[in-house]
């Protein structure tokens, strides 16, 4: 949020640097996600105003600031001192932020001050000093610090080893709460109980950190947190309260969070507060932080429990439910403006040295993808999972939390008994005790099956507030009564409205076959319809004049009129969630800006607090609420009141989520701009698809639709035979789809892929083997491609795209191949008559090229493809789906170019316990990174070095499945040791790598256990790189091999289980020299813009 009247007080201005270095947060994983591209977007925004020359870093190439011109030089390279240092003589810095890239930025500047870099190279760091980051992370000096001014903390202390920690336990005492220092997200933590636990948990949480800590358990307790905000005068004030729904011993990133707080009477809330200002000046924080407090129910009694120095998760949600440009403000505080200098973007007639108030409820809740994931523990804790979150607002915590509900996008159509089947009593105690990530479901089937708030207090220790609440909208959910819809009253639908029902939703409980339309009409004759309300921070004690809006039915009138001016409604990407982040984001932004250039009122609609497109300055208007039927229909109906109404809706940048709604809205009359809704339909349908392509001839695997299958076996021998692949239609990130590799599994995984869209068809196609899987990116306008882009992918087909390595431009496909590509994509873009993005997905073996996939919409690579070739993807599109002229700059050859960038996949499944971190045709990867390099060698190295690989420096295992990968990997195997690495190898691989002369040690394959040799070898660091593909499936389709794949994630060792791609990174460890402490080896250090230059 930049505001251009967040203007200092001329009498105010500090002295400025001329050249600042901002760190980037790099790839989003678990615990650290789209919010650090939020605040990293503000502060360059911040400075830039300045007039400071603004230097950024941050491999993440799909993010909104490493576009072009929110900083003057971007580096994609990994976030590392050695690097980074080469960056300060480079562009000859003067000043570093460290705050707005979450805990890596943090890291790395710890590391920058340690090692001299800074000191050496006169780089001072602006505001919250290096003191006083150490002093934030490191637990000891944190808890030295507050006692200091008598704020309690809990008690603990730090250990560096399980002999330490056990010491500590003793003194103690069960149960308590581990944490490791240095880590996001809750990183390594958990509640430990007895010795037994205390040292899977100490030795997990070493892992990769120097220290633990220790400290009393306070389960059961409220967590509350405060954002606060003080400058370089002391001036220090608290911008938002908020209170996590769960108590303590759930990570508040786990928690739904209500802002503001509910349940805190004004002693209490007052005690914190102080608490909190008294901390921040003790510790002399500049700029924006988080702390966190643990507050015991029975007693006004608390402790601190930690301060993030930087904007975090909880920063972004905070200045998202207020209004208040968090990020923004901490930036110029941190140049040396103070509080009082700096105006109030809401009121304009105020300083920003005020604290919000806020008449609405906000409420923030995590959207988990545990599913996903064969094996993996639904059970949540003091350690992150979650993978997004939305944000909702309402005039009451029912409205809010029913719309947050719906918003997650997994099923549920509020507070929802049925979405899980839990059958009885013992099913919902299982989810609830100790809670899972179906916890607030569970709660929905409990007041269902005559559960008390007493019984539910005592289970859950979540507040009788909060659950005497959920019990009303309980309640409510039956007053429909089996009635039709025509039969409900004003006062009836009046107050389900309130409580946040959705029409869906209230016509479940009417009439069977009563649908949301015959609701809609029935409210709307009632005149019960939604007011747009302003986000005026002040609680109407000032003017407001912001443009941030949500709907509520808790008014009479609407607080802004419909506008006059050209306008579009553009859809936001709803929640991230695994195969969809903050790409979709990057383009809603581009979209909106270019709509805006051509002179278009752009209203956006979302509802996710971690994006950039809901800062309320990118737009015209930002309506924060759900990306639904019901809302957009809502919207169109405002606005039609005004002469014209919208110009049409804009939905092809936001990914699945609006996507989905282009049937939907073109049948409730609302006019789609771009591609037609038919067209996107035929795309998404797995049937019709694939039907088109055979009216076009174009090959693609053989399939067979499921609900024809009669005869499973026959039907599976048509199409030649197991493995195939089963793929239902209108899903994100290859939702439900699995490779059977005979009935049964075909069977299980047919019947979940229905569940998944049953209003659908789900197609079964010939799995192909040893394929190399290829995309095309595209823009058209009328059935005509303008810009296009091939990628390539290293790993063979049946990794889901998301999760695999890309390269652009792609060097290994033939002429013909890529012939052949272009000739399909011209084909079905003319077929589908395509305006605006596209993107293609096909399998290429021996010349032979197949289509898998079409997506009429922007995909996760398009910000790849657009800064790989220095042209916006979606700026043409956008001018293509409104009709306008397209303006085309100078192309580059998209196949030849002078440089190499790859994409590397983030994993994060350190955090998922209990998963097999195997790759597949369902994605897995919650993020990713794209680097350049005058070689594949080079960029590769660069992007896995930016996802946290660590060059081996003693052994690698070897474990390889069939007798072809075995001997596949022989030269590989071979130049390992030329490398000086020693070779671990289980059975068979030994005896195949002995034939071939090649030394090895033979190693078991870990099942007997922790005390195996194998597990014993990777903990002791003798093995630190890990190659194992596997060999057989058992019945349930799961591979072998799992506990040397999980034990190698759980001790941080890389792991790679595709063949290709193994190849590829031996191939790089020969030919690249790794950075050092003290170099960045033979990676170039070279702007993103230097690349593009002729």
């Amino acid at each position: 949020m930049t505001p251009q009247t967040l203007k200092p007080l001329l009498s105010e201005l500090p002295t400025l640097p001329k050249r600042v270095l901002v760190l980037g947060s790099g790839a989003l994983q678990i615990g650290q996600a789209g919010e650090f591209d939020y605040s990293g977007s503000q502060a360059c925004k911040a400075l830039r105003e300045e007039g400071i020359y603004v230097v950024l870093v941050n491999p993440n190439i799909a993010t909104v600031q490493t576009s072009d011109k929110l900083a003057d030089a971007v580096y994609f390279l990994p976030v590392e001192p050695a690097i980074v240092e080469s960056i300060l003589v480079k562009e000859q810095i003067d000043a570093i932020l460290l705050g707005f890239g979450g805990q890596s930025a943090l890291n790395c500047g710890l590391r920058l001050a340690d090692e001299g870099i800074l000191l050496r190279h006169g780089v001072r760091v602006l505001g919250t000093s290096i003191e006083t980051i150490r002093a934030c992370e490191d637990r000891k000096i944190f808890a030295d610090k507050l006692r200091e001014i008598d704020v309690p903390v809990a008690r603990g202390q730090v250990a560096t080893s399980l002999a330490e920690a056990q010491r500590v336990a003793e003194e103690i005492g069960y149960p308590l709460i581990l944490r490791a220092g240095f880590s996001l997200g809750g990183r390594g933590s958990a509640i430990v109980k007895s010795q037994h636990e205390l040292g899977q948990a100490v030795e997990r949480a070493l892992a990769g950190v120097g220290q633990v800590l220790l400290e009393e358990c306070l389960s059961g307790w409220k967590e509350i947190e405060y954002e606060l905000v003080r400058d370089k005068d002391n001036n220090c004030i608290t911008v938002c309260n908020m209170e996590n729904f769960d108590p303590m011993g759930v990570h508040t990133g786990e928690s739904i969070v209500v802002a503001p707080s509910q349940t805190l009477s004004d002693a209490d809330y007052q005690l914190l507060r102080d608490a909190a200002i008294a901390t921040i000046r003790h510790l002399g924080i500049v700029g924006e932080c988080n702390i966190q407090f643990a507050l015991d129910p029975k007693a006004s009694r608390f402790r601190v429990i930690e301060v993030n120095p930087r904007l975090s998760r909880s920063s972004a949600l905070a200045s998202k439910a207020t209004g208040y440009p968090l990020a923004y403000v901490g930036a110029k505080l941190q140049l040396g403006y103070s509080l009082p200098s700096l105006r109030n973007a809401i009121t304009r007639t105020t300083t920003a040295c005020f604290e919000p108030a806020l008449d609405y409820v906000v409420c923030k809740v995590p959207r988990w993808d545990l599913e996903k994931f064969a094996g993996a523990d639904l059970r949540i804790g003091t350690e992150m999972k979650s993978v997004g979150e939305v944000m909702a607002i309402g005039r009451s915590f029912g409205e809010a939390l029913q719309k947050a509900l719906r918003m997650l996008e997994v099923g549920a159509d509020g507070f929802d008994p049925s979405l899980y089947g839990l059958s009885d009593r013992e099913a919902v105690l299982a989810e609830l005790s100790p809670p899972s990530s179906r916890r607030i479901f569970a709660l929905a089937r409990a007041f269902e099956l005559g559960f008390s708030v007493e019984e539910l207090w005592k289970l859950t220790a979540i507040d009788r507030f909060f659950l005497s609440e959920l019990h009303e909208l309980a309640t409510l959910r039956g007053l429909p009564s089996g009635r039709p819809a025509d039969a409900l009253t004003f006062a009836e639908l009046t107050q389900c409205k309130q409580a946040g029902f959705s029409d869906a939703q209230i016509a479940k409980s009417c009439q069977q076959g009563t649908t949301a339309a015959q609701v809609r009409t029935r409210r709307k004759l009632l005149g019960i319809v939604p007011r747009l309300r302003q986000i005026d921070t002040l609680a109407a004690e000032y003017p407001a004049q912001t443009n941030y809006l949500y709907l509520t039915y808790h008014a009479t009138a609407d607080d802004v009129l419909p506008s006059e001016k050209k306008k579009l409604l553009l859809l936001g990407s709803g929640c991230y969630r695994i195969g969809s982040s903050v790409e979709f984001d990057w383009s809603c932004v581009g979209a909106a800006q270019a709509a805006r250039e051509l002179g278009y009122e752009v209203a956006l609609l979302n509802c996710n607090p971690e994006t950039v497109s809901t800062d309320y300055d990118l737009c015209d208007r930002l309506i924060f609420d759900e990306v639904s039927l019901e809302t957009v229909i809502e919207l169109w109906d405002f606005e039609s009141s005004a002469a014209g109404g919208f110009a049409g809706v804009l939905l092809a940048m936001g990914g699945q989520t609006p996507n989905r709604l282009a049937l939907p809205l073109h049948q409730a009359g609302i006019r789609l701009l771009g591609t037609a809704p038919s067209s996107i339909d035929c795309a998404e349908d797995r049937a019709k698809f694939s039907g088109l392509c055979d009216a076009l001839h174009i090959d693609q695997p053989r399939w067979t639709e499921a609900g024809q299958m009669a005869d499973l076996d026959a039907a599976v021998g048509s199409i030649g035979g197991y493995p195939v692949l089963v793929r239902p239609s209108y899903v994100l990130s290859g939702a439900a789809m699995r490779v059977a590799h005979s009935g049964p599994e075909l069977t299980l995984y047919l019947d979940g892929a229905t569940q998944i869209t049953p209003e659908h068809p789900v197609v079964v196609s010939k799995y192909e083997r040893h394929a190399r899987e290829i995309e095309l990116d595209a823009v058209a306008k009328d059935g005509e491609i303008l810009l296009w882009a091939i990628c390539e992918h290293i790993e063979d087909a049946g990794v889901h795209s998301g999760d695999a390595t890309m390269m652009l431009p792609p060097q290994d496909l033939t002429i013909e191949t890529v012939r052949k590509v272009r000739r399909i994509g011209r084909a079905l873009v003319k077929a589908l008559k395509v305006t605006g993005p596209v993107n293609l997905q096909l399998l290429a073996r021996d010349d032979e090229v197949k289509v898998i996939e079409c997506n009429l919409r922007a995909s996760r690579s398009f910000p790849l493809v657009s800064k790989a070739l220095g042209v916006d993807f979606i700026r043409t599109a956008t001018q293509a789906m409104l009709g306008e002229s397209v303006t085309l700059p100078p192309l580059r050859d998209p196949l030849d170019l002078d440089f190499v960038v790859v994409k590397s996949p983030m994993f994060s499944f350190r955090r998922l316990s209990g998963a097999d971190p195997i790759l597949g045709v369902e994605m897995a990867a919650t993020g990713e990174v794209g680097c350049f390099g005058h070689s594949v060698e080079e960029a590769l190295a660069k992007s896995l070095l930016s996802t946290g690989f660590r060059w081996p420096k003693s052994g690698v295992l070897l474990s390889l499945g069939t007798m072809g990968d075995k001997y596949l990997l022989v030269d590989e195997a071979r130049q390992l040791t030329k490398l000086g690495l020693r070779i671990y190898a289980t059975p068979g691989t030994a005896e195949t790598l002995h034939a071939e002369g090649i030394a090895c040690q033979v190693v078991d394959k870990g099942e007997a256990g922790p005390d195996s040799q194998v597990l014993r070898l990777l903990r002791d660091g003798s093995i630190d790189l890990v190659i194992n593909i596997p060999r057989s499936f058992d019945s349930q389709g799961r591979p072998d091999g799992v506990l040397i794949r999980r034990a190698a994630i759980d001790l941080e060792i890389p792991l790679y289980t595709d063949l290709q791609l193994a190849r590829a990174v031996v191939k790089m460890l020969a030919r690249v020299t790794p950075p050092s402490a003290t170099s960045p080896g033979s990676l170039q250090v070279i702007p993103w813009r230097a690349y593009l230059s002729p």
